[in-house]
């Protein structure tokens, strides 16, 4: 029987090397890999992976191919739904979903539907030229995209291929947002998986404008009102960090994981070659618990640092990837479970030199399902080191929320968006982080197919 099978295991890199060194952890599946993989499939008639992703891959449909040993009709399945299948088949949380859904998880482990998405995409990269692209007819409408995140991505590729005339709007000098500037190169290799993956959305006829921060350079009101476009999606992301408001954090060597990450990644900091300045530490601190925290504290261990994380729950409620928590440990990072920061300290030049913590422990569910930490008290204690890196999540810069009139947002600052991504402004939509808070890639990407199709329905009914 299929489900009697062993999972196919992906191979890595050695723990003790790779804690060294930015190159990818994952090997990921060659091509008999895969094909082992594939065959483990039930090909379910009522696939419970496919409801379970954000986009909605017909999942057994593209691992059928597999098993024909055909890639290119497995990638055109996926095509179908995903533009950017080697980044998710990295990034995305499978095991929260497609992976999680499987029937096999039930009773032993479910297909590795990441691993094979990645196979599929990484083949298709390898084969970009010979693939052929979809026939557009160009139906004279114009919508700019703020942004070019994973949201922005996926709701580009959709309109592309529904005949507008798409340009997107880029902040920063390299595209991609948080793909380039928040997930580190030992997860996901920009010039070898991100930019291939941006070329593919280009040619689909999609135009990218670097350096313009719209809000800025121009406002929304702008591009509707002088440039002519006919909508506006906003999928900006969320970029402004928080912070904890306790003494010290104005303290020399505190950082958010936010500009510690963007320094590393989109600006090459590990790399010699490259003059970035990043405040390097010999003992970090990381305080967090979540994906961007553990991508924080294996930075820091690969740039040399002894790497802790500090989080206020117990381990079984790290938000963080499974994956992630576990290549974490392989490659030494010590974890204090159920502590707090109170205070950080400093020196008589304003730089850090600990981290005043308390010991928490676990009471009744929140709202959320979680048990609340509380404080013990009386356990204060302190923990030598020379940065702090504050990885608390992040909310969308209020740039565009002042320069919109009419534009509703809530307390966190995120835009307030419909299931399909209406915003309060007719015209205007919005989706990914900049509406939900800091979240994954591939919700993002779901985001913006929503609202893609919403702007066909909206442009049409005009």
């Amino acid at each position: 029987m299929a489900n009697k099978i062993p999972r196919v295991p992906v191979r890595e890199q050695d723990p003790a090397v790779r804690a060294t060194n930015f190159e990818e952890v994952s090997y990921g599946y060659n091509a008999e890999e895969a094909y082992q993989e594939a065959t483990r499939c039930l090909n379910c008639s009522r696939p419970r992976c496919v409801a379970a992703c954000p986009v909605h891959i017909k999942i057994p449909e593209f691992i059928y191919e597999l098993t024909e040993r055909n890639v290119a009709g497995a990638y055109a399945i996926i095509s179908q739904d995903n533009s950017l299948p080697s980044v998710c088949g990295r990034v995305c949380p499978q095991e929260k979903q497609c992976e999680g859904a499987c029937i096999l998880g039930i009773k032993g482990e479910p297909v590795a539907c990441g691993s094979l998405e990645r196979y599929v995409g990484d083949w298709a990269i390898a084969h970009q030229d010979e693939l052929p692209r979809p026939q557009i007819e160009k139906n004279g409408k114009k919508v700019a995209l703020v942004g070019s995140g994973p949201a922005s991505l996926a709701c580009a590729t959709d309109l592309a291929k529904f005949g507008y005339e798409v340009k997107v709007f880029e902040a920063l000098h390299q595209l991609g947002g948080v793909l380039v500037y928040g997930i580190p190169e030992f997860r996901l290799p920009k010039e070898g998986v991100v930019e291939k993956e941006v070329n593919w959305v280009k040619g689909l006829g999609v135009e990218f404008e670097n350096d313009v921060v719209v809000g800025r350079t121009f406002t929304i009101d702008e591009l509707l009102d002088k440039e002519g476009y006919d909508a506006v999606f906003i999928g900006s992301g969320a970029g402004l960090p928080k912070f904890m408001g306790i003494e010290g954090e104005n303290l020399n060597g505190v950082f958010s994981a936010n500009e510690y990450l963007t320094r590393a990644n989109l600006m090459h900091a590990y790399d010699n070659a490259y003059d970035t300045p990043i405040y390097l530490g010999k003992k970090i601190v990381v305080v967090g618990g979540g994906n961007v925290a553990m991508d924080a504290v294996r930075t820091a261990k690969r740039m040399g640092a002894e790497a802790i994380i500090v989080y206020r729950r117990s381990e079984a409620e790290l938000p963080a990837r499974a994956e992630e928590v576990h290549h974490a440990k392989q490659e030494g990072i010590i974890f204090k479970m159920l502590t707090n920061p109170v205070k950080v300290l400093g020196d008589e030049t304003g730089t850090v030199v600990g981290l005043e913590c308390v010991e928490m422990e676990l009471g009744e569910p929140d709202e959320s399902g979680r048990r609340s930490p509380k404080e013990k008290p009386g356990s204060n204690f302190v923990i030598d080191c020379d940065v702090v890196i504050m990885a608390l999540g992040t909310s969308p810069n209020p740039l565009i929320k002042q320069t919109t009139k009419g534009l509703e947002t809530n307390k966190r600052g995120c835009i307030v968006a419909d299931e399909e991504g209406a915003t309060s402004r007719p015209g205007v939509f919005a989706g990914g982080d900049t509406v939900t808070g800091a979240a994954t890639v591939i919700l993002a990407m779901g985001a913006g197919r929503k609202a893609a199709k919403a702007i066909h329905e909206y442009l049409q009914s005009k």
